[in-house]
C-alpha cells in the first residue's frame, strides 16, 4: 500500500502568473491533479520536501494552503492512480524514444532529458528502463 500526498491551495485571483507558477511546479514534479480538486504525489521524503517548499511558496504568495498524508481507502483503485503515473512518463520516454532512433541523435541532450523525465517516475516505468538501455548501447557502454 503507497501512502500518499495531498497538496490543495487557494491564490488570489490577481496577478494570474502566481497560479501559472504554481500550476508548472506542480506539474514539474510530476503531481496529478486528481478530480479536478486535489493534487497528489506518492508519500517519499523527496516529494514530501519538495511539497514542504511549495507550501512555503504559497504562504509568501498570501495563498491558502493544505498539504496531507493519505491513504487510499475507498474510490478509485491504487492501481489506478499508478497507473496514472506511469502513463504521465510513459508518453515523454516513448518521445524519447523517438528521438533516440534518429540518426545522429543527441546524446547529451537525450541523457538530460531522460534524467529530467527519470525525477518524476515514482514507480519505474518499463519504457523508462528501455530509453535508459538505448541510451547506454548508443553511448557505446553496453552491446
Amino acid at each position: 500500500m503507497t501512502t500518499w500526498l495531498l497538496f490543495h491551495y487557494k491564490l488570489p485571483s490577481k496577478p494570474s502568473a502566481l497560479r501559472v507558477y504554481v500550476w508548472r511546479k506542480l506539474k514539474r514534479l510530476g503531481a496529478i491533479l486528481l478530480n479536478e480538486a486535489v493534487w497528489i504525489l506518492p508519500d517519499t521524503p523527496k516529494t514530501a520536501e519538495q511539497f514542504q517548499w511549495l507550501v512555503a511558496e504559497i504562504q509568501e504568495m498570501k495563498g491558502e494552503v493544505a498539504l496531507w498524508r493519505s491513504n487510499l481507502i475507498l474510490g478509485q483503485s491504487e492501481d489506478m492512480l499508478v497507473e496514472k503515473f506511469r502513463q504521465q512518463v510513459d508518453s515523454e520516454y516513448k518521445m524519447l524514444l523517438k528521438l533516440l532512433d534518429r540518426k545522429q541523435p543527441d546524446l547529451s541532450k537525450a541523457s538530460q532529458e531522460y534524467q529530467q523525465i527519470m525525477t518524476r517516475d515514482y514507480f519505474r516505468s518499463e519504457i523508462g528502463r528501455q530509453v535508459k538501455k538505448r541510451l547506454l548501447v548508443l553511448r557505446g557502454k553496453i552491446q
